[in-house]
């Protein structure tokens, strides 16, 4: 009986977060541990989406040339090595997608942080929102 209490549970809590979220902000993510509100504080964890502490476009376009960039940061919080893989989509003001895309980061040690960055079709970053539309977190082995 204790068997399969375990397995629902197991089962009721999932693989990943599948909510669409929007990605964190450079100044969410650029914040020290002083401004961090007391509301902060008392909050519930993200669990492991919490693990992409960025994740951002970069407009490193010039001489009228466009290019842009979604970069980001994973901090393994958890106790074993892991991989993460995500898929977002940028959206304009109105809510319209104008990009998608899905990226990987493997064999992230406990507490390392990795960085990555991606190229975009993406023309202009004004107005651009960047949702995850899902996020997960696998042992990695």
């Amino acid at each position: 009986m204790i068997v399969i209490v375990v397995v629902v549970l197991a089962v009721a809590s999932g693989d990943g977060d599948e909510t669409t979220t929007s990605a964190p902000s450079k100044a969410a993510t650029e914040r020290t541990p002083q401004e961090t509100s007391s509301q902060d504080k008392t909050r519930e964890p993200q669990g492991e989406r919490a693990d992409l502490t960025a994740f951002q476009l970069d407009d490193r376009s010039q001489a009228g040339i466009t290019n842009i960039w979604v970069v980001w940061t994973i901090k393994n919080s958890s106790s074993e090595k892991s991989d993460y893989s995500w898929d977002w989509e940028a959206v304009e003001a109105g809510g319209t997608r104008l990009t998608n895309g899905s990226q990987l980061e493997t064999d992230v040690r406990p507490g390392q942080t990795v960085r990555g960055e991606y190229p975009t079709t993406l023309e202009s970053v004004k107005g651009v929102k960047l949702n995850i539309t899902s996020f997960n977190r696998t042992v990695s082995y």
